[in-house]
């Protein structure tokens, strides 16, 4: 388990209301998890990284309480929980989280920096690590046709995401991931969000992506992709699993399971991890 040190600043554009917003990651008291502060107003209200706080979930996760939302929340907690930082003052003077370059990385590598390892008698200092809470024993299912989120039992926590989209430079990708053996911070954060490039002014026209540019998302048409290089050559389909991490993140912990997503959204993410809550994980 891990804390914050110090205070880590990030400046950004916001993927969809386009508007730049500081985020100042602080330590805070043991037990208090992450949680968010909008500093920008009245009292300052807080709005804990919880399940239950889950207000929306069109095209990225957004999170209500106390009378206030922060949206776009996944990457970070992605992060966060990823490596091992279990609680943490999340302040934003805005709406939205920035996009920052489109995945965790940036988010990562500060945090790694302002990290600290919480002692722990008996046990030998750990790079990084997923909290987790009991073993799932039965499975949880959430499935629309053909399109499923499931937690299986396993013997050790893992991700695995698989997509199918019917344009060539994506088509059928999936990618998994077991944290006790892959570094989230070269195998997952550096995966980046993407878009077809059809598809992008009626999402404009519907108030979404505004800040988003080839400078933060990857970008394809039919054919093939408007701004190269890949860093992955299934970097979509890593960049779903980092959205599920930062979904099921709002657990506060993770069931020791086989995550497996299949075509899923957000939506699909929040209805296994409330599933879950409900089940008392």
């Amino acid at each position: 388990m891990f804390t914050v040190s110090d205070i880590c600043e990030f400046q950004g554009v916001g993927l969809h209301s386009g508007v730049t917003t500081t985020v100042r990651i602080l330590p805070t008291e043991a037990g208090l998890g992450r949680y968010f502060v909008r500093v920008d107003l009245p009292d300052a209200p807080q709005i804990p990284a919880h399940i239950t706080n889950v207000s929306q979930t069109t095209l990225s996760t957004e999170l209500t309480a106390n009378g206030a939302s922060v949206r776009t929340v996944e990457h970070l907690l992605a992060a966060l929980a990823a490596l091992g930082i279990e609680d943490a003052r999340i302040e934003i003077d805005g709406a939205e989280l920035p996009l920052l370059d489109g995945s965790a990385r940036v988010w990562g590598d500060r945090l790694i920096e302002c990290r600290k390892e919480v002692p722990s008698a008996g046990r030998e200092p750990v790079q990084s690590e997923i909290a987790t809470s009991g073993v799932l024993t039965v499975p949880v299912w959430i499935q629309q046709g053909e399109i499923f989120v499931v937690a299986l039992p396993s013997p050790v926590l893992q991700f695995t995401y698989g997509i199918d989209f019917d344009v060539l430079p994506i088509g059928k990708q999936w990618h998994s991931w077991q944290p006790s053996q892959e570094d989230f911070s070269t195998e997952i954060a550096p995966a980046r969000t993407f878009a077809i490039a059809h598809q992008i002014d009626q999402l404009r026209s519907a108030g979404l992506i505004k800040g988003g540019s080839l400078d933060n998302a990857l970008v394809c048409n039919d054919r093939e992709w408007l701004n190269p290089p890949l860093r992955f050559p299934n970097e979509p389909s890593r960049h779903k699993l980092l959205d599920l991490i930062g979904d099921l993140s709002l657990l506060g912990k993770f069931p020791q399971a086989h995550f497996l997503a299949y075509k899923a959204s957000h939506n699909l993410h929040i209805q296994l991890a409330q599933k879950l809550h409900e089940m008392g994980y």
